[in-house]
């Protein structure tokens, strides 16, 4: 209908619009309350091309990541007061979208001889306060000059990598390496859950002699079961999906993108729905934690 109502108002300066009105069946009324509309539609139009403008550098900043709840929350943070659904409407108009999440290859071999230790965590991926609870995994990166293997360990009060470590093998010194890390980044607790499955890695006589000398406790996932270490799996998929290579032409170039991707963007501008503090970034919540100690 608004296309009729638009050449009737294009041909009223050539013809009668009494003679309009009778040719194209439009009572004049109805023609009159659509002309008085048409400025408040083009105001919300030039509103809605601004939003639009806001949303795409956003999603820009967020590496073409972040969906609608994303999006909404750092508007907010930025002190822009908008409806969630008018950003998912605008969003949607103008094909604006976050990445979905690819199933990931596992590299779980679990050493048969060795007895894991028991499961700390239970499926409760929740930590009170940061330096208590870790979870990690291993993961591969395609590259030209083979597979680069990654092993990383998240703070699970904050969902932070506190602790990674990159090579061309998945021996246990990858995963020795990471929990050094993470050990003097992540200001752990004596006793903190040092959480994995029961790949032949973490169940190494090296891994758990490093676990004893740092005063840790050992918690082991069930075999073949990714619901046990369901938040490492998780931010697996995160970081394949929305670090937005597939492959890379070297070690060297994977690795750079690796450390860009957790140190500037994941663990200090990714935002996070915390369920005490709402959208933060990772570092954010750590300080928020370490406020709310302080008090």
């Amino acid at each position: 209908m608004s296309e009729l109502y638009r050449l009737f108002h294009a041909e009223k300066a050539n013809y009668p619009v009494v003679l309009l009105c009778r040719v194209l069946k439009v009572a004049r009324s109805s023609y009159c309350a659509w002309r008085e509309g048409e400025a408040a539609r083009r105001a919300r139009q030039a509103a809605d091309d601004a939003l639009a403008h806001e949303i795409t550098v956003v999603h820009i900043a967020s590496r073409h990541t972040y969906g609608v709840p994303r999006i909404h929350a750092e508007l907010r943070r930025l002190g822009r007061r908008v409806n969630r659904k008018r950003v998912a409407r605008v969003m949607r108009e103008r094909g604006i979208r976050g990445v979905t999440r690819r199933r990931r290859r596992s590299l779980t071999r679990p050493d048969v001889k060795a007895k894991p230790a028991p499961d700390l965590i239970g499926r409760d991926f929740h930590a009170e306060r940061p330096g208590t609870r870790l979870v990690g995994d291993i993961t591969c990166l395609p590259t030209a000059e083979g597979w680069l293997y990654l092993a990383c360990w998240l703070d699970l009060a904050t969902r932070e990598v506190v602790g990674y470590a990159m090579a061309d093998h998945h021996r246990a010194d990858l995963v020795v390496d990471a929990l050094d890390m993470a050990h003097g980044r992540g200001q752990l607790e004596p006793g903190c859950v040092i959480h994995s499955d029961r790949g032949s890695e973490y169940t190494s006589a090296q891994f758990r002699t490093r676990i004893r000398e740092l005063k840790l406790r050992q918690s082991c996932g069930r075999t073949g079961s990714c619901f046990d270490n369901a938040a490492a799996e998780s931010f697996w998929a995160l970081l394949k999906e929305e670090i937005g290579t597939r492959a890379w032409p070297d070690r060297a170039t994977a690795r750079a993108e690796v450390f860009s991707f957790v140190e500037t963007f994941y663990n200090r501008r990714r935002l996070r729905k915390h369920r005490t503090f709402g959208y933060l970034t990772p570092a954010e919540t750590r300080q928020r934690h370490q406020h709310a100690l302080a008090a």
